[in-house]
């Protein structure tokens, strides 16, 4: 009997030894796909964080077309690097400004009527600084941000067609997301007039914000606008570089004087790699 006793106890003590070393091998086994699967998550980017973005918002597509000029523009950001995406027309809404912020773009570019609006009751006194929609002008939509002036009615001039317009308050209070170190450039008038829409997109999250400081005729802006593009995606070349070279090769707008200016002031030093390296 004592004979059958030990043989049992030989074999309970194998069976475990086994047991054992098949729980060590799971475990190490598991460990090495875990490391796996965080090495190549880590290491391998994926293609949205290798290839920066940049967006063209035509508002001016319809009635004012400039297909050289986009096309150009589209051309030398994708010589960079950039994947380009193009808004244009019916596209330019403000639920579509609503979501800007949150596609991810590292550039953007904004060809469209701005400028800063008057008070209905006081002409002289403005009211702030607004980019346009395409989006028809309605008092029943957009109810909330009416109210709040986080949206206008706006017209390019006295008996025009009124289209939505968007401003600070709808930067800073309704647009979802936020933007993650992105240049802004307003290929429009009167977009650093005041410093309220500017700053609007940085607390969003901008590191830059390029405009003109007064009227600017279309012509002009769009010249502007495609050799700042240039100028930037040469070399390394810093902002402020970038702005003085477009100043010296166009100079100011022939009727208002208006000239390139970039905000804030202490980021001339930093070229458009610099400034859109993700967080």
């Amino acid at each position: 009997m004592a004979k059958v006793r030990n043989r049992k106890v030989e074999v309970s003590k194998t069976r475990k030894k086994g047991f054992l070393w098949l729980g060590l091998a799971l475990a190490v086994l598991s460990l090495i796909i875990i490391g796996v699967v965080w090495i190549s998550s880590s290491s391998v980017p994926t293609h949205e964080q290798l290839t920066p973005k940049a967006a063209i918002i035509d508002q001016l597509s319809l009635n004012y077309p400039n297909q050289n000029v986009t096309q150009e523009i589209t051309q030398c950001l994708e010589d960079y690097g950039f994947q380009v995406d193009m808004y244009q027309g019916n596209d330019i809404t403000v639920n579509f400004y609503d979501n800007l912020a949150q596609k991810g773009y590292n550039l953007i570019i904004i060809r469209g009527h701005s400028g800063s609006m008057c008070s209905e009751t006081d002409p002289g006194r403005s009211t702030g600084t607004y980019l346009f929609t395409t989006e028809s002008y309605s008092t029943l939509k957009h109810p909330m941000e009416q109210l709040n002036n986080e949206i206008v009615e706006a017209s390019v001039a006295s008996g025009q067609p009124s289209f939505f317009a968007i401003g600070p308050k709808f930067i800073t209070d309704s647009m979802k997301g936020k933007f993650n170190n992105t240049i802004v450039v307003i290929d429009g008038c009167s977009g650093l007039y005041s410093q309220d829409l500017a700053n609007a997109f940085i607390d969003k999250g901008a590191t830059a914000y390029l405009a003109f400081n007064a009227y600017v005729h279309l012509d002009y802006a769009d010249g502007v606008t495609l050799n700042l593009i240039k100028n930037l995606c040469s070399g390394n070349t810093t902002l402020a570089k970038a702005v003085g070279l477009t100043m010296n090769e166009d100079g100011s707008d022939p009727e208002s004087n208006a000239t390139l200016k970039y905000y804030p002031n202490n980021i001339g030093n930093l070229s458009v790699r610099d400034l859109t390296k993700t967080k």
